[in-house]
């Protein structure tokens, strides 16, 4: 059972949404009737999933939703009558992870909940594999001044330079990349 926050201003269809959730077997954790302070209320309702309903997202739940996805990433999902293309491209950079446009059948809401965590985990998992290839070419980057350095101060080749990291390495239970890192720094203090 999935613990959905409601944002909607209007309190009647915030209640007939709310009605419909149930019927889809989700747990509606609490009901806001704006996302201001959207971080702080996520902090203490930890929802698994936000839903918002509105005729258009402001421009400062946009903000407070782009804000959210930095520091805690939930599943948004926008219910809208909001069909401008600009602005559906503001909410999907902002983290949405569905943006349904004109009335929602309710009984249609079981399966957009279940899109929208599919595309969310999807995004995360792409996040996760950009973060690793990000560290990966930084560490590289910091291996090959490593070898630069080395090359330089003891004149050996490439391979010579290399294979004298992995052994410092090795010697020192540490990653190849911390190992060229405090080598470039303790260079950076004596040269």
């Amino acid at each position: 059972m999935l613990r959905i926050l409601v944002i909607d201003e209007s309190r009647t269809r915030a209640a007939e949404l709310c009605a419909a959730l149930a019927m889809a077997g989700h747990q509606v954790a609490a009901v806001l009737p704006s996302a201001l302070d959207l971080t702080a209320q996520i902090e203490n309702i930890r929802p698994d999933v936000i839903l918002i309903e509105t005729d258009s997202p402001s421009r400062d739940t946009l903000e407070n939703l782009a804000v959210m996805d930095r520091q805690m990433p939930r599943p948004v999902i926008i219910l809208t009558a909001d069909d401008d293309a600009a602005r559906m491209r503001d909410a999907f950079n902002a983290g949405v992870s569905a943006y349904v446009v004109d009335n929602v059948d309710m009984t249609r809401l079981k399966p957009i909940v279940d899109v929208a965590i599919a595309r969310f985990e999807s995004r995360q998992a792409l996040r996760k594999e950009l973060a690793a290839a990000t560290k990966k070419l930084s560490e590289r980057k910091v291996v090959e001044k490593a070898k630069g350095i080395l090359m330089k101060t003891r004149g050996l080749d490439e391979d010579a330079a290399y294979a004298t990291l992995r052994k410092l390495a090795m010697e020192r239970a540490q990653p190849l990349g911390k190992v060229a890192g405090d080598l470039v720094a303790m260079a950076g203090l004596l040269l």
